[in-house]
């Protein structure tokens, strides 16, 4: 009798039972050791002294632009006879500072690019060219 035509016995490897449908995967090869950790693009000081940066970048724009704001609205809650003051014609000192609100933000703009590339973007581009050149 010749097993051609026949599927091999159960205790054969290559049998496979009629509700699988390939064989089983083999099992996963063991990893690798770890490789040594690759640093960072860099050094620790370039990247604490952008972010260090960035920092006072946000600090600088934040302040100008609200602060002046917030100096608006307290003005004009507790000032009152202050922001009543005519400057000429029908223009008071509330109404002046209130139409001074769209410099001082444009100001803030400016600020924060001026620092950002005098300061930041220069750090940005020194870590880039570090992260490259690896």
């Amino acid at each position: 009798m010749s097993y051609g035509s026949q599927p091999p016995p159960p205790h054969q490897p290559e049998y496979l039972l009629p509700w699988q449908s390939s064989r089983p995967a083999p099992p996963p090869p063991w990893p690798d050791p770890p490789a040594a950790p690759v640093p960072a693009p860099g050094r620790h000081s370039d990247l604490r002294r952008l972010r260090t940066a960035y920092r006072l970048l946000r600090r600088i724009a934040t302040l100008t632009a609200l602060g002046y704001f917030v100096v608006f609205l307290l003005l004009s809650g507790f000032a009152e006879d202050l922001m009543d003051r005519p400057l000429s014609g029908g223009l008071n000192i509330g109404l002046a500072l209130g139409l001074c609100q769209l410099p001082v933000t444009l100001l803030a703009i400016v600020v924060y690019e001026r620092t950002a590339r005098s300061t930041v973007d220069p750090l940005a581009a020194r870590l880039r060219r570090a992260g490259a050149a690896r």
